[in-house]
C-alpha cells in the first residue's frame, strides 16, 4: 500500500505542477501516464472513469485524479490522488495572490492584466463553442440553453436554472422518445416562468469566512460542466449578491487561474486570499473541492449503471445545456469589462482564431497577451 500511495503522490504532484491547458489537457496527460506508461488501468477502464466525471458535479480533471487514486489504492489513494493534484496549483495561486494584493495597483500590473483578460474571454468563447457542439443534441436542448442565457442576463438565480433545465430535458426528451414527436419543446416556457420567480436584486453583504466557505461549498456541490461555468457562479455570488468583488477583480482572478497549472477551480484560492488572506484562501479551496471527493466516493460503485438510464441521461443533458447558457451570459458580462479598446478587441479576436484554427495552447496566448499589454502600456 505504501508503494502505491508514494507512486500516486509523485505522479499527481508532477501533473499538478506541469498541467497547463485545462481539463482536456490534464486528462490527456493522465491517460498517457496511467494507461500507456504505467499500466495502472486499461483503456476501457480509463474511459469509464472519464464518463463518470461527466455525471457528477465538480472539476472533471480533479475528479479523474481522485477516481484513479481510489482505483489504485482505495480510500487512502482517493485522498492522496486528489490532494496532490490540487496542492501545487493552490500554492502557486496563493503566491500570485500575495503579489497581486501588494503590487496589483502598480501600473505595470494593470497593463499586464489588461492584455491577459481579452485572451481569457477568447478562451471561454472557444470552450463554449467546442462544448456546445457536443452538448446541444437537439432543438429542446438549444431552447434550454438560449432561455437560460436570457434569464441569467435578467438576473434569475443560476442554480434554479440548472435544476429547471435538467428537469425540463429529462421529461421532454423521454416524452419525445415515447410519443415520437417534439413534446419537449412545450416544456420550455415553464422553465422561464419558474426561473423568473426566483429573480432577486443584489444587495451588499458583510464579509465573513464562514459565508465564504459555505458559498464555495455550494458552488462545488452544484457546478456541472466545464470549469468555465464556474465564472457564472462566481459572478452571481461575489459580484452580484455579496458585492465583495468588482468585475475587474473577478477577471483578474480568472486570468490567474488560466495562467497557472492545475485545475481552474483554484481561482477560488485567489478570491479567498483577496477577501480573507491565507485563512480565506485555504477555506475557499477546501470548500470548492470537498464535494468532489464525496461525489467520487459515492459514484464510483455506480459508474456502470448511471448513463444507461434514459432519465438520468436526459437530466444531465439538460444540465449541460443550461451550463452553456450560464457560460455565455457571464462571458457577455465580463467581456464588456475586458474588451474596452481597439487593442484588446484585436487581442481577443486573434486569440480566438489561433485557438480554433491552430489549437494553440492557451498558456502561450496568455503569455503573449501579457507581453502586448505591458508593451502597449509603456
Amino acid at each position: 500500500m505504501l508503494r502505491e500511495l508514494t507512486g500516486l503522490a509523485a505522479l499527481f504532484l508532477k501533473l499538478g505542477t506541469i498541467g497547463f491547458g485545462g481539463p482536456a489537457a490534464h486528462i490527456a496527460l493522465m491517460h498517457d501516464e496511467v494507461v500507456r506508461r504505467r499500466g495502472w488501468l486499461t483503456g476501457q477502464e480509463f474511459l469509464d472513469l472519464v464518463g463518470a466525471t461527466n455525471l457528477i458535479p465538480g472539476p472533471n480533471s480533479t475528479e479523474m485524479a481522485i477516481h484513479i487514486g481510489f482505483r489504485r489504492a482505495g480510500w487512502p489513494g482517493l485522498i492522496v490522488g486528489g490532494l496532490c493534484f490540487i496542492l501545487p496549483a493552490m500554492l502557486i495561486v496563493m503566491a500570485l495572490a500575495w503579489v497581486y494584493v501588494r503590487f496589483g495597483s502598480m501600473p505595470q500590473a494593470g497593463w499586464l492584466l489588461d492584455g491577459v483578460k481579452p485572451v481569457v474571454i477568447a478562451v471561454i468563447i472557444q470552450a463554449i463553442w467546442s462544448l456546445g457542439r457536443q452538448a446541444v443534441k437537439g432543438p429542446l436542448l438549444a431552447v434550454i440553453g438560449s432561455a437560460v442565457l436570457l434569464l441569467v442576463l435578467l438576473g434569475v438565480n443560476e442554480i434554479l436554472l440548472l435544476v429547471a433545465g435538467g428537469l425540463v430535458a429529462m421529461i421532454g426528451l423521454n416524452l419525445e422518445r415515447w410519443r415520437g414527436r417534439g413534446m419537449g419543446l412545450a416544456l420550455a416556457p415553464p422553465l422561464a416562468a419558474g426561473g423568473l420567480l426566483a429573480s432577486s436584486a443584489a444587495t451588499a453583504t458583510a464579509f465573513s469566512l464562514s459565508l465564504l466557505f459555505v458559498t464555495f461549498l455550494k458552488i462545488g456541490a452544484v457546478l456541472y460542466g466545464s470549469g468555465y461555468v464556474l465564472l457564472a457562479f462566481l459572478h452571481a455570488d461575489f459580484v452580484g449578491r455579496f458585492g465583495w468583488l468588482t468585475d475587474r477583480q473577478l477577471m483578474d482572478a480568472v486570468a490567474v487561474g488560466q495562467v497557472t497549472p492545475g485545475p481552474l477551480f483554484t481561482t477560488a484560492t485567489f478570491i479567498g486570499y483577496l477577501l480573507g488572506g491565507a485563512p480565506g484562501a485555504l477555506l475557499a479551496t477546501l470548500g470548492i473541492f470537498l464535494p468532489a471527493f464525496i461525489f467520487v466516493a459515492l459514484s464510483n460503485p455506480l459508474i456502470s449503471r448511471m448513463r444507461r438510464s434514459p432519465w438520468i441521461g436526459g437530466l444531465l443533458d439538460g444540465v449541460n445545456a443550461a451550463s452553456l447558457g450560464l457560460m455565455a451570459a457571464v462571458t457577455w458580462q465580463l467581456g464588456r469589462t475586458a474588451v474596452t479598446a481597439p487593442i484588446t478587441l484585436l487581442i481577443a479576436a486573434v486569440s480566438f482564431v489561433l485557438l480554433v484554427r491552430y489549437k494553440l495552447n492557451p498558456t502561450w496566448l496568455i503569455a503573449g497577451g501579457a507581453a502586448i499589454g505591458v508593451l502597449s502600456g509603456l
